[in-house]
């Protein structure tokens, strides 16, 4: 039995839910399309006034999961401004940060479970191990960023559900 690599509960993980993403921002544009609103409403929504907006929550997923790459490699995660204003410019962001990712092959994580990741909130900081890292932290809070951009895009009425959410399957009538 062979066991589960951490390219494999990574890229292939961070690349669908970026699709995900890539899905909900071309929903949010034709919602906003046929419903006459401008897109910016889209963009600049929040759920609460002290939450990232949906352009943050886009931002944040990119920036999780591109970076969790660099951390666990020795390849250098591409920087992205975090200027986005409009839903093509989000929808350029995920496509650069998907093809960053389907840049990194099996043997660029290769022992990186073992690898010492750092990080600093403010004042404090942690340091974990790159298996603790990549499962406790960084997979729950990529995940966090989708499951708030769809709540954001519910809430201004765009007909995303779970099956959007959970991505695309090979599925045939029952």
């Amino acid at each position: 039995m062979q066991s589960l690599s951490m390219y494999q509960i990574s890229v292939p993980v961070f690349v669908r839910g970026l699709g995900v993403l890539a899905g909900y921002l071309e929903k949010a544009e034709a919602h906003a399309k046929a419903s006459h609103l401008d897109p910016a409403e889209m963009v600049n929504a929040k759920l609460a006034p002290d939450m990232l907006s949906l352009a943050g929550q886009i931002q944040r997923a990119s920036d999780t999961s591109k970076n969790a790459i660099g951390r666990l490699s020795a390849l250098e995660a591409p920087r992205f401004e975090d200027n986005e204003t409009t839903l093509p410019e989000l929808q350029a962001r995920v496509t650069k940060t998907i093809a960053f990712l389907e840049s990194v092959r099996p043997e660029d994580l290769h022992g990186s479970e073992t690898r010492s990741v750092t990080l600093a909130f403010g004042k404090l900081k942690t340091t974990m191990q790159g298996d603790a890292y990549l499962l406790t932290f960084t997979v729950p809070n990529f995940f966090f960023h989708i499951a708030t951009a769809h709540a954001i895009l519910r809430n201004k009425g765009v007909a995303v559900g779970k099956l959007d959410y959970l991505g695309h399957f090979e599925m045939e009538p029952a």
